[in-house]
């Protein structure tokens, strides 16, 4: 039986990998660009829609982040990053996602000169209103980026311990993974780590099990953003599963950079049989041209997934929840009443 998007939308849903700068709605991308006199590189609506959703027409994950520099020209003001993060909750609640991890660089962001602070500040104003609005509740986690160089790094894991217990849930290492290796960042790591923040970090995506090696044992990520490698490594593979640490798979993303070919070919489906906690998420919901409801449709349908299995990745979803112990077994509880329903 196919199960259909209605009822995947009625569901109980978490995202934990989410890029603030890839999750603009396509009409806030011109509005500001016409209020802060940026010119973006076309006028059209469907011709700037191919050119930022590059994740549409891309060959690999270089080609794949070009449509970023489009949607960063317009997040260097406070008031646009905080427009930004209250429409992506919006967006997100509209179609039942109880728990989202925002994740964004604030280095990013500093082309106009704004201060880290401040970046971080007016995202966790837009989260904050709308959680007081819908039925959704948020943490930030801070990126720092594999292509910058560490030194940036640890300045974002210092403003990262700065905000933990006040929006910040866990600090990340994004960007472009090929030739970056994320052990030159482990001073970041260490800190972070030292101050008992939660971490994840992009591996194994347009790296291989190597990338996923150096992500766990020498920066101690306790989840692993996309993972598409990791069978290519059993023993590793089998310590990811002993241990639970939980992979942020993010399919259509995947097929589009070219970590894997197809959905039907993509490993989503034998981490899932072997045990291994798997989660689904958006990645960009801009970029990629996808929404949560959308991701788990065609996991389900390419993957042949019953309602009870895509439960269960649903609980997992929330069991990876960068959330304190007491509040995800009670958020837990509330979910798993829910999904009996269905």
């Amino acid at each position: 039986m196919e199960i259909s998007k209605e009822l995947i939308k009625e569901l109980p849903k978490t995202d934990l990998h989410v890029h603030l700068d890839g999750s603009l709605r396509l009409q806030t991308l011109q509005d500001l660009a016409r209020q802060q006199n940026v010119e973006l590189p076309a006028s059209g609506q469907e011709e700037l829609k191919k050119l930022v959703m590059s994740g549409k027409n891309c060959r690999n994950l270089k080609e794949y982040l070009n449509g970023f520099d489009i949607t960063l020209s317009v997040m260097q003001e406070p008031e646009a990053l905080e427009r930004i993060a209250f429409e992506l909750a919006e967006d997100a609640a509209e179609e039942n996602i109880w728990y989202m991890e925002v994740r964004f660089s604030p280095i990013l962001h500093i082309k106009r000169g704004l201060k880290l602070t401040t970046i971080v500040d007016a995202v966790l104003e837009g989260l904050q209103t709308a959680e007081k609005k819908f039925n959704i509740k948020t943490g930030i986690i801070i990126c720092g980026m594999r292509n910058i160089n560490p030194e940036t790094s640890l300045r974002l894991a210092e403003l990262s311990t700065a905000y933990k217990n006040k929006g910040v849930v866990g600090f990340d290492l994004a960007g472009q993974e090929e030739n970056y290796p994320a052990k030159d960042h482990k001073e970041a790591f260490s800190l972070i780590r030292k101050n008992n923040i939660n971490t994840t970090a992009h591996a194994g995506e347009a790296f291989g099990p190597e990338s996923i090696h150096q992500a766990i044992h020498d920066c101690g990520a306790h989840r692993i953003g996309h993972g598409t490698r990791l069978y290519e490594d059993g023993d590793l593979l089998n310590y990811v599963n002993d241990h639970r640490i939980p992979l942020e798979i993010c399919i259509t993303s995947n097929i589009q950079t070219g970590a894997a070919k197809t959905y039907e070919s993509h490993p989503f489906r034998f981490y899932y049989d072997y045990g291994l906690r798997v989660t689904i998420n958006t990645d960009n919901r801009l970029v990629s041209g996808t929404t949560i409801t959308d991701e788990y449709y065609l996991v389900a349908k390419h993957l042949n997934l019953n309602l009870d299995d895509i439960k269960s990745i649903i609980i997992d979803g929330f069991k990876s929840a960068f959330l304190p112990n007491r509040a995800k077994s009670i958020m837990l509880n509330v979910v798993n009443d829910r999904l009996k329903k269905y």
